[in-house]
């Protein structure tokens, strides 16, 4: 079984570019899975509610509730910058599903495969 963690500006492209991402996903990903976010990412994404207007807000809001609807597993993590937990949590095992191309170069040089939106419509497995 695999791990995918969900990165939180990913969680933000089904309002941003009308693309289901789970069903992408279960397009894409031909083997067992789970789903997970760390749970500093209900933090980012309560802070993108409370501090941005508009499309942005609303965006993290979707994105909150896709993670209760669809039963996201979240991960306990301690102290430190988001993206560098998440680098620490990688594995074969374990892909990764971002939008950031720093920690998508990371993840590959730690020897994870990465999940990417492609021409705003689709999403790839690296």
């Amino acid at each position: 079984m695999k791990k995918i963690i969900l990165d939180t500006n990913f969680l933000l492209i089904p309002i941003q570019f009308k693309v289901d991402i789970f069903s992408e996903i279960d397009r894409i990903c031909l083997f067992n899975y789970k789903l997970y976010i760390v749970d500093k990412t209900i933090g980012e994404l309560e802070k993108i509610i409370e501090e941005q207007k508009g499309k942005h807000k609303f965006a993290a809001k979707i994105a909150l509730q896709l993670v209760e609807k669809k039963k996201v597993s979240k991960i306990k993590t301690g102290e430190g910058k988001v993206d560098d937990l998440i680098v620490d949590l990688l594995d074969k095992d374990t892909i990764l599903a971002t939008q950031d191309a720093l920690l998508r170069q990371r993840a590959v040089e730690k020897g994870s495969r990465v999940i990417m939106l492609r021409s705003k419509r689709y999403l790839v497995l690296k």
